[in-house]
């Protein structure tokens, strides 16, 4: 346990030297993994995603339909898991009957929770979307006693 390093209590800005930059995640963390194959102290190396930007990947409109089949779905399904829960648990003579019951209460509360907040947001947000945290680059830290042949190593790297 001596030689392992304290990791800080988030959040805390990232220490260290850059000893390389990549403009996907996927080329900075393949760095790391050559820096590991040759032996260096990888676990005095961050990789740091700079210039972040909120990406929001808009999927398509939503109307009145969209939302309660939505709803009627998702409903119908944690309905059944329930049911499936209740006939399990209960052991009653008919299973089915717990399954109805579950499914019929599910695809009820399903329009409710998805019939609500739409027409509370009264047509302000008709579509649907993803959110997603992306940066610019990707940069490669060190601590400066390993930075240099962390550089060095990473110049012989071809990505």
């Amino acid at each position: 346990m001596a030689g392992r390093r304290r990791i800080p209590a988030l959040p805390t800005p990232p220490k260290g030297w850059p000893i390389g930059s990549y403009p996907t995640y996927e080329e900075a963390q393949r760095a790391v993994d050559y820096l590991a194959d040759q032996q260096f102290p990888v676990e005095r190396v961050t990789i740091v995603g700079v210039d972040l930007m909120q990406v929001e990947r808009v999927t398509g409109r939503l109307t009145w339909p969209k939302v309660l089949g939505g709803g009627v779905l998702s409903g119908a399904w944690l309905g059944l898991f329930v049911g499936l829960i209740l006939a399990l648990l209960t052991m009653t003579p008919d299973p089915w009957a717990a399954l109805l019951t579950g499914l019929v209460a599910g695809v009820f509360f399903g329009l409710i929770t998805s019939a609500v907040p739409y027409a509370m947001a009264r047509g302000t947000r008709d579509f649907s979307s993803t959110m997603q945290l992306v940066a610019g680059r990707y940069d490669v830290l060190c601590d400066p006693q390993n930075a240099e042949r962390g550089r060095d190593l990473l110049a012989r790297l071809t990505i």
